[in-house]
């Protein structure tokens, strides 16, 4: 009987999948949307826009029941990009609520007292690991500038939830019983079991009072509910306790402020696609369309070789520029225009050649400053989810706790993140120069979140898409791009694509998803592909095509799409 209640419970739960794609042919912006990595994320999004609610209110809904629902991945004690589009203006916003690192973070944190790095698996869970958390405060000045209905009244769904319970996913219940560091840890062994200490499995209901309190004193005192008081004295806390302690301060929480930035446009074929600037690597993902833009990829297909290799090979320098030279703007020169400057990217893209051979080594674009090459680490992690409303508005917004449940550590029921080991961990060369993205007190580490959006010539919207996967964010936003641009397939078809990730010597990908003999030829250009390598995408995407919405949930994980027309 138990065995049977689990999984009608999951057949609920699950059931939104059937509409992990669809097309609908009323007017675009009269309709109401939401694309998200969980049913239940989804439909309170949806349920805050039947309301009346804006893009923004819908996405505060959204990323608060992803905290609770899957929190392997996102979170209240973690941060965001929220690419923003304004239908009225036609003006694009960025909100910036990535992480900082404390005023007491050095950039030799990270190093053992001979100097070496530490390893991931003990910097992940450790006290230091934690950057002060961003995406409350970033949702709140997004809210402030396109909030339509109360803040206090977009919890309610996520704090019912938490109280009576939901049902556990496969996906979650597959990472609370992982192998990963953090699954080890009192507070991920502590939360994600039954009464008698059995872990939770696939069917169960997993109920968390705790969040349940603490969204209810959001919604009532705002972000300062998580920035000051009890709240913000038990992440200190938290994060302080060993194994090797953190720096954060009551301080720190109160001084974190969200940035408000302008985006980074580019057109691409017929279209312009706008992403965040650094710290986010959106620059590097324009710089892939622009390389292969000068390539013959567009005339090719998903079945055809010589269209892989060329993205392969595309990849593999836009990752070595990426890693070099990308960090926190407010700290180091980052040269953005160098890098996207025609002449230096036709210079690039012709250094693909017909074999792939050794890595390739960074270029020097204009303004480049002496860098030390990176050692940063980034896991796949994180969340992406898209919502428009009635008036056409519309929010693209990656948010992420960086690895699996973060840290591992849990304050009033939400993981705080792991983002400080998104910096590098060895901070300079053996020449003394500095990594772009070493360790710096308030500074942003680097991040591969890449929320775009897609607009026409004249400045309408046209679509948006953005994935969680760590490094591979880049790669997987660019296979989609290509799938849904250069070669017109629908969007849930451009988003199952097979995934390829080439940085460096190492080529991952899906090698069970190419066509046949795709692989075959890669091999014979050089291009050895190796599974296992950080294939879990979470690609969600919208198109606009003659009228026609069409949106995709990538198949890979349980995202659905939910598209309707307002009551």
């Amino acid at each position: 009987m138990q065995f049977l209640l689990r999984a009608l419970a999951l057949i609920f739960l699950l059931s939104g999948c059937a509409t992990a794609a669809q097309e609908t042919s009323a007017r675009p912006d009269r309709q109401i949307y939401v694309i998200a990595a969980n049913p239940l994320a989804a439909e309170a999004g949806m349920n805050v826009l039947r309301r009346g609610g804006s893009a923004v209110d819908a996405a505060i809904a959204v990323e608060a029941m992803l905290s609770l629902v899957e929190p392997q991945s996102s979170g209240l004690g973690g941060g965001a990009f929220m690419t923003y589009y304004d239908a009225g203006t036609r003006r694009i916003t960025v909100y910036d609520g990535r992480e900082t690192a404390p005023a007491g973070a050095t950039p030799d944190m990270f190093l053992d007292d001979g100097g070496e790095a530490l390893s991931f698996r003990d910097a992940v869970v450790s006290g230091r690991a934690t950057g002060v958390p961003g995406v409350v405060r970033m949702l709140a000045l997004a809210h402030r500038d396109h909030g339509r209905l109360p803040w206090n009244g977009l919890f309610g769904e996520a704090e019912r939830t938490a109280r009576g319970g939901f049902v556990v996913s496969p996906r979650l219940a597959r990472f609370t019983n992982g192998t990963f560091p953090q699954a080890a840890t009192s507070d991920v062994r502590a939360y994600f079991a039954e009464s008698d200490g059995t872990p939770v499995d696939v069917g169960d209901r997993l109920r968390n009072p705790a969040y349940a309190d603490f969204l209810r004193r959001l919604a009532a005192e705002g972000p300062d509910a998580l920035y000051r008081g009890a709240t913000a004295e038990r992440i200190v806390a938290r994060t302080s306790a060993g194994p090797l302690p953190g720096a954060m301060t009551l301080a720190d929480l109160e001084n974190y402020q969200p940035i408000v930035r302008e985006p980074l446009c580019r057109p691409y074929r017929v279209h312009v696609i706008c992403v965040p600037p650094p710290p986010s690597s959106g620059v590097a993902v324009l710089q892939l369309m622009a390389m292969l833009e000068r390539t013959d990829i567009a005339a090719r297909g998903p079945a055809d070789p010589q269209a892989w290799f060329l993205f392969a090979e595309a990849s593999r320098l836009m990752y070595a520029d990426r890693d070099l030279y990308v960090g926190d703007p407010a700290f180091v020169s980052v040269p953005v225009e160098g890098l996207l400057d025609p002449a230096y990217v036709a210079a690039r893209a012709a250094l693909i050649g017909s074999q792939a051979g050794p890595p390739p080594l960074p270029g020097t674009p204009p303004g480049a400053p002496a860098a030390a090459r990176d050692s940063t680490r980034e896991p796949a992690g994180t969340t992406h989810f898209i919502v428009g409303d009635a008036q056409g508005n519309v929010v693209s917004m990656t948010a992420t706790v960086e690895s699996i449940f973060g840290s591992g550590r849990m304050v009033d029921g939400f993981f705080l993140n792991n983002e400080m080991t998104d910096f590098s961990f060895v901070p300079r060369d053996a020449q003394g120069r500095p990594a772009a993205n070493a360790v710096a007190p308030g500074k942003r580490p680097r991040s591969s979140m890449t929320p775009a959006i897609i607009l026409d010539r004249e400045g309408r919207f046209v679509g948006a898409i953005g994935s969680p996967g760590g490094n591979a964010i880049l790669a997987y936003v660019g296979k989609a791009l290509v799938g849904v641009i250069d070669w017109g397939l629908p969007m849930p078809e451009a988003i199952a694509l097979p995934n390829l990730i080439a940085r460096g010597s190492g080529f991952g990908a899906e090698v069970d998803r190419f066509p046949p003999g795709v692989v075959e030829a890669l091999a014979a250009r050089g291009v050895q592909l190796r599974p296992g390598q950080g294939e879990d995408s979470g690609l969600h995407g919208v198109i606009l095509r003659q009228g026609r919405l069409d949106g995709g949930a990538d198949p890979r994980r349980e995202g659905v799409v939910l598209i309707e027309s307002p009551r």
